[in-house]
C-alpha cells in the first residue's frame, strides 16, 4: 500500500540521520547508503512523492553530508545487469540505477558520490557481454553516468577486463582486493599496480579514487566477508598504497566497529 511504502521510508530516512550523526560524531567520513532507503524505490514506489513527502528531512541530512564533508555512494544489488541478454532485465536496471540518482540527488548532488556496479555476466560470449554493456552504458541518462564507477568481481570479470571497460566508456575503475584475489588479473601483480591504473581513471571532478578493501571469512563460503577486520593485514594493505589521497570503502559485517578501529 503507498500509506506502508510512505511510512517506512519515513522511518528510513530518521534512521539515516542518525547514522549520519553517528559518522559526523565518530569521525567516518565515507558511507554506503542502503539500497533499499526507499522500499521498492524503483517499482512500487517509483511513482510516490517521497521526496515532497520528506523534504525538511532531506534537507536536513543534505546540509549534514555536505557541511562535514562525508562523501556517499550506493551500491545496487546482483540483479542489476546492464549487460543481460534479456530486454526487460536491462529495462529493470535502468530504473533501478534511476532511482538511486534519484537519491544521491537528494541527498548528497555532486558528482563524487558515486553508484558502484558490477559488469554482469559474460553469457557464453564475453566480447558481446561487453559490447552489451557500453552500449546500455551510453543509453543511459547523463545523470546516472555522471556517477557511475565499475568494479571488478570475484568470479567474472577481472579488474583488468573492467580497466579495459572503463578506459573506453571514461567511467572510473573501483578496484577491490578480495575479488581480485578470488578471481585475478595476474595473481604476480600487487593490489598498489591495479590501484595506480585505477587512478587514471578518476577525474577531479569524480573526487579522491574510491578503492574497497574487505578479508576473507576464514568459515563462510569463498567470497563472503569476515566479521572484522584484523587490523595487521589491513595495516600491511595500507602501508603498500599510493602515496595519493585514497577514500577505502571497508566491506566487513561489523561495519563501523571496524571502520573505528582502521581510524585509529
Amino acid at each position: 500500500a503507498p500509506e506502508r511504502l510512505s511510512a517506512l521510508t519515513k522511518a528510513n530516512l530518521a534512521a539515516l540521520e542518525k547514522l549520519i550523526d553517528y559518522n559526523i560524531q565518530n569521525g567516518i567520513s565515507l558511507f554506503r547508503i542502503s539500497s533499499d532507503l526507499v522500499p521498492f524505490g524503483s517499482s512500487l514506489a517509483a511513482v510516490l512523492p517521497w521526496e515532497a513527502e520528506n523534504a525538511a528531512r532531506l534537507r536536513s541530512i543534505r546540509e549534514k553530508i555536505a557541511a562535514s564533508g562525508m562523501r556517499v555512494s550506493m551500491h545496487p544489488g546482483q540483479y542489476t545487469v546492464l549487460n543481460s541478454p534479456d530486454a526487460d532485465v536491462v529495462r529493470r536496471a535502468e530504473e533501478d540505477l534511476l532511482y538511486h540518482a534519484r537519491v544521491l540527488n537528494a541527498l548528497a548532488p555532486g558528482a563524487q558520490s558515486k553508484i558502484v556496479l558490477h559488469v554482469g555476466g559474460k553469457y557464453g560470449d564475453a566480447p558481446a557481454a561487453v559490447r552489451r554493456f557500453a552500449d546500455a552504458y551510453r543509453r543511459l541518462d547523463g545523470d546516472i553516468r555522471r556517477r557511475l564507477v565499475l568494479e571488478n568481481d570475484g568470479s567474472v570479470y577481472t579488474i583488468f577486463e573492467v580497466l579495459a571497460l572503463c578506459q573506453e566508456l571514461g567511467a572510473p575503475a573501483v578496484y577491490d582486493n578480495l575479488h581480485n584475489a578470488l578471481h585475478p588479473a595476474d595473481p604476480s601483480l600487487p593490489n598498489a599496480h591495479w590501484i595506480g591504473l585505477c587512478a587514471q581513471t578518476w577525474k577531479t571532478a569524480d573526487g579522491a579514487q574510491k578503492i574497497h578493501y574487505s578479508q576473507p571469512h576464514p568459515v563462510k563460503p569463498r567470497g563472503a566477508h569476515s566479521d572484522f577486520i584484523a587490523i595487521d593485514p589491513f595495516l600491511d594493505f595500507y602501508h603498500s598504497l599510493p602515496a595519493y589521497e585514497l577514500a577505502i570503502m571497508l566491506e566487513v559485517k561489523d561495519k563501523n566497529l571496524s571502520a573505528l578501529k582502521c581510524i585509529l
